[in-house]
């Protein structure tokens, strides 16, 4: 077909599939259609449009960590600073009159059969009153963000949540069978604080390092002097350290240990066994 100058010439003319409007003489590696400058992914060789750089993106497997957690270069450790942001908004909660912020979600032993919520919500409460309630929610929240993003780089996200949760909910069993329910006072015996959850980051820091053969001199260290505080400064619950201690190790050895090739099952299915167990265990409790 031929046409003179002045003709409007179109036929023929290749336009985006996406932006009919343009142009596009560029075309994508994999499927040869047009290809605008918007709609452009550069790829290892020219470029691909957006349907198949979304194609090839989600063929590809996610790297992992040594630890089953999927790897995210430069991301933010979010679940570590959403638990410490809902931490440090709670404990300005507990200081407003008349809430009774404390009174409805610290964990007293006596109350944990009809509020069984107290078993958790305890770790994201502090102590109130004067320097002791400022530097207990500072020394909590500033380990926190010390160990925080490096095992939840490693775990990855959920199994972070999982570990930290776990640990918070064996602080709180431990506290319930080591503890009477009642003190000299006739008051019941209570705690808050994330210390049991934070002391479970220790001991799954501790179990990392041993996997990983990395020096543990300084976590030992650091370990065995808030241990030992936790038993000579009055006024701390040295039970609930003791217990997410122990469950936040026992939390780890799951993750670290699972056999790669049916990690995703055994991790989760190991978690899920000690939640049972710990559950079992805050019934004993309650039953004594």
């Amino acid at each position: 077909m031929s046409a003179s100058a002045g003709d409007d010439v179109t036929v023929g003319v290749p336009v985006c599939p996406r932006h009919p409007d343009r142009e596009s003489y560029v075309r994508c590696q994999r499927c040869q259609r047009p290809v605008c400058p918007q709609c452009q992914r550069q790829a290892a060789v020219g470029v691909q449009c957006v349907d198949c750089a979304a194609a090839g993106t989600a063929q590809v497997r996610s790297a992992r960590t040594v630890f089953g957690g999927r790897a995210r270069q430069g991301e933010q450790p979010y679940v570590t600073y959403v638990v410490m942001g809902i931490s440090v908004v709670v404990n300005l909660l507990q200081r407003v009159p008349g809430l009774e912020v404390t009174n409805q979600f610290a964990f007293a032993p006596a109350l944990a059969a009809d509020e069984p919520w107290r078993y958790l919500t305890a770790a994201f409460l502090h102590a109130t009153g004067g320097t002791f309630g400022i530097m207990h929610i500072l020394l909590n929240m500033y380990a926190l963000f010390l160990l925080g993003p490096y095992l939840e780089h490693v775990f990855g996200r959920a199994r972070f949540a999982a570990l930290y949760l776990l640990s918070a909910f064996g602080g709180s069993v431990a506290f319930e069978l080591l503890t009477p329910d009642v003190n000299a006072f006739g008051q019941y015996t209570s705690a808050v604080g994330a210390s049991g959850a934070v002391f479970g980051l220790f001991g799954a820091m501790f179990v990392a390092q041993r996997k990983l053969r990395m020096p543990m001199q300084s976590i030992v260290g650091v370990l065995g002097i808030n241990l030992v505080l936790g038993f000579i400064v009055p006024g701390i619950a040295w039970q609930a350290h003791l217990g997410g201690l122990l469950v936040g190790a026992a939390a780890t050895a799951v993750l670290a240990y699972a056999p790669r090739a049916k990690r995703a099952p055994v991790q989760w299915g190991g978690l899920a066994a000690l939640t049972l167990l710990l559950v079992v265990l805050a019934v004993a409790g309650l039953a004594r």
